[in-house]
C-alpha cells in the first residue's frame, strides 16, 4: 500500500522515535511511505530546501495518490490537522495514533466520519500492532 505517514515536525519532535518505529515497520511490511523521511531526525534541515508552496504542492499531491493516511497525533500540529481533513475529504481512510499520555483535540476525536480511525498506544509496538490492524482492515 501507498501510505502517506503525517507527523510533527516545527510543533516539536518529542515523539520522533515512535514514529520511527512506525514507518521502518510499515516499510518493512513492504509499505510504500513517500513521506518517510518526516520520521528521520535531520527533516528540518531537508524541509528548509523547499518553499511553503512546494511543501504544499508535494504534500497533497502524495495525499492525493496514498491509499491511507496513518497520522501520528500526540503532538499538536496545524500541519497534520489540516492533512487529516484534506485526506477525510477526499474520501481516503485516515488512522490518527497518539499516547495515551497526551490529550487529542475534540475537532479530531469528536469527528464521527467512518474513515477516520483513532486508536492510543502505551508504546511503540502497540503503536505499529494498531496501524498494521488498521491496514489488514483495508481501512
Amino acid at each position: 500500500m501507498n501510505i502517506y505517514f503525517a507527523c510533527s515536525i516545527t510543533g516539536g519532535r518529542e515523539f520522533e522515535a515512535i514514529y520511527q518505529e512506525i514507518v521502518a515497520a510499515l516499510m518493512a511490511d513492504g509499505h510504500e511511505i513517500p513521506t518517510s523521511h518526516l520520521a528521520q531526525s535531520d527533516v528540518m534541515q531537508k524541509e528548509r530546501e523547499l518553499n511553503p508552496q512546494e511543501v504544499y504542492e508535494r504534500d497533497t499531491a502524495w495525499i492525493k495518490n496514498c491509499d491511507a493516511l496513518i497520522a501520528e497525533i500526540s503532538t499538536p500540529s496545524h500541519g497534520v490537522g489540516y492533512e487529516i481533513g484534506f485526506a477525510l475529504n477526499l474520501g481516503k481512510p485516515v488512522l490518527c495514533l497518539y499516547s495515551r499520555k497526551s490529550r487529542v483535540s475534540k475537532m479530531i476525536s469528536g469527528n464521527p466520519n467512518p474513515s477516520l480511525c483513532i486508536r492510543s498506544y502505551t508504546n511503540a509496538d502497540e503503536a505499529i500492532s494498531r496501524a498494521r490492524a488498521f491496514l489488514a482492515a483495508g481501512r
